[in-house]
């Protein structure tokens, strides 16, 4: 049975009221969350971008059984000790409720430490020694490391008593299967099912075997013409695939990259109807598919008549599993 979670766009919604979205999300019925975290928002029209750890324990506290899982960067924005001290007292504080996944990053978050943006390649190999570090640090141990990332006798002092999961972020199949020699499971974005397909199956042919999470933009609304001019004015800056998305390094750019992209052009990205039974449809296509969880992102800034639609109209007509524990021994 998939679970179908509740996606916090900080990039979109000030912080305060995306935490009040989180919790009418659990009440209304979605069985887990995850947020972003971005230093900048995709595109100027979208306007925010509130500091996801911070929110993360605030979310966790205000809500009283979902997970929350959140995808990172390690390695230039965040040193990878900081984040493994962040997800190790997030986990210590409430266990079994939150996860990372963690990439190599968007230059228009990681410039802002004025260093070089590097190749992909570099990025990969730099995420991996970034790995290592998180997980060895979890683990207890004093870390000392030089390479692409220099730890200088790391220890955690504050421990979780398990370890939580650390997820694969792909989007392409090279990726994922890189991902499932050190990863936990893997989370993806929504795309062709033939492509979902091939991307499920590079990380489980290179041997992963975690659970598979999907983050799915939608854009609803009661009136079908607002579904798609809402999808169009604060997602049209992400219809753009790699290396203009990893590349690219402000906002004003992705809107100038964006200004002749078309209502049409994003509704191939954007799952937009103002059909709910169109919804659940599309959303059991994914599950179909082998996602465990699946992560509703809806593309408008307000989100409070979405969440009250799919908890009354989409997720009982769902095949939905109840919220559990997440735990890395479970995964691996």
């Amino acid at each position: 049975m998939t679970v179908y979670g509740f996606h916090a766009s900080h990039e979109q919604v000030p912080p305060a009221d995306l935490l009040a979205a989180a919790v009418r999300a659990e009440e209304a019925g979605f069985g887990a969350a995850m947020c972003s975290d971005h230093f900048s928002p995709w595109s100027v029209r979208q306007g925010e971008s509130g500091f996801a750890w911070s929110w993360l324990g605030a979310a966790l506290q205000a809500t009283d059984r979902i997970p929350f899982g959140v995808v990172n960067a390690p390695g230039q924005r965040y040193h990878p000790a900081i984040v493994a001290q962040a997800v190790g007292t997030l986990a210590a504080m409430y266990p079994g409720r939150f996860w990372a996944a963690l990439g190599s990053g968007e230059a228009s978050n990681e410039h802002i430490t004025g260093d070089r943006w590097p190749r992909k390649d570099v990025r990969n190999a730099r995420l991996r020694e970034c790995v290592d570090i998180v997980r060895a640090l979890l683990r207890g141990e004093e870390v000392s490391h030089d390479g692409l990332v220099t730890v200088d006798r790391a220890r955690l002092w504050t421990l979780p008593e398990t370890v939580p999961p650390l997820i694969g972020a792909a989007c392409s199949e090279a990726t994922a299967a890189w991902c499932a020699d050190w990863a936990d499971g893997l989370i993806t974005v929504n795309a062709p099912h033939e492509r979902l397909r091939r991307i499920v199956d590079a990380y489980r042919s290179a041997g992963g075997s975690g659970p598979l999470r999907l983050q799915v933009h939608l854009s609803w609304d009661p009136d079908p013409d607002t579904a798609l001019a809402v999808a169009h004015d604060q997602w049209r800056t992400n219809v753009h695939g790699p290396q203009v998305s990893w590349d690219l390094d402000t906002a004003e750019l992705f809107d100038g990259v964006s200004e002749h992209v078309t209502p049409e052009r994003v509704a191939e990205a954007v799952n937009v109807s103002a059909d709910l039974g169109q919804h659940t449809a599309w959303l059991q296509e994914y599950a179909d598919l082998g996602f465990d969880t699946v992560m509703l992102h809806h593309v408008g800034r307000e989100q409070t008549a979405f969440i009250d639609a799919f908890g009354d109209k989409v997720l009982p007509r769902l095949d939905a599993a109840p919220a559990g524990p997440v735990r890395a021994e479970d995964v691996r």
